[in-house]
């Protein structure tokens, strides 16, 4: 194995709180009912199927595209006022050591992520230099469980999909690694999953991978 590309969300940061508050601000002013479980099912897919998801229980007039932009567009400027908020703080030391002896021993390092705001995020946290590629929602068109984010990550590090570890918490992004003939790695919620090739309870056991 040669490389790891690493989900974004739920694995080197949390920022589910801050899409949570985004989509609940958007679903109050549409009259939208909208509560945590309901978020838990956009875990992983893209900002514009998490919107249909949402949709499900609005009850009003039909919605045109261009009503459909202006509502993604709105969330994610409250998205991005919170993310303003974050600091290197919000990765823990874990994490950035973890990332540090990776390299040390010769991995490459890439992020997966379907998130537009990604380069953004890891701007505010001080660890963009620690990818040596990212691949994100700038740079794709399909979501998880498609595994082209992974495979573009794969193509930017310039190694086989055979050759890479994905470290996901979500069961699609799971889904999308094996699609892409890649080891998955479950941590958090995907630790738990069966489809997972290999299973850890903390960062750091990334470590511990091929012993």
């Amino acid at each position: 194995m040669k490389a790891f590309i690493f989900d974004l969300d739920g694995v080197i940061v949390f920022t589910d709180k801050f899409h949570y508050l985004a989509w609940k601000k958007m679903a109050d002013e549409m009259g939208i009912y909208f509560d945590e479980t309901i978020n838990n099912r956009l875990r992983g897919v893209s900002r514009a199927e998490s919107l249909e998801i949402i949709l499900e229980r609005y009850e009003g007039p039909a919605l045109s595209q261009e009503k459909k932009a202006e509502l993604m567009e709105g969330k994610n400027n409250t998205y991005k006022e919170l993310l303003g908020g974050m600091t290197p703080d919000d990765v823990t030391d874990e994490v950035r050591n973890t990332l540090a002896e990776l390299h040390n021993r010769g991995y490459k390092l890439a992020l997966g992520s379907s998130s537009k705001n990604a380069k953004f995020i890891l701007e505010k946290v001080e660890l963009l230099g620690a990818f040596d590629a990212i691949s994100d929602g700038t740079n794709i068109t399909k979501s998880k469980p498609d595994p082209e984010v992974f495979l573009k990550a794969a193509e930017f590090l310039g190694e086989k999909p055979e050759e890479c570890y994905v470290v996901e918490d979500a069961y699609a992004g799971i889904d999308a690694a094996k699609s892409a003939g890649m080891q998955a790695v479950g941590i958090g919620d995907a630790a738990g999953y069966g489809a997972t090739d290999k299973k850890i309870k903390s960062f750091g056991e990334l470590l511990t991978l091929e012993e």
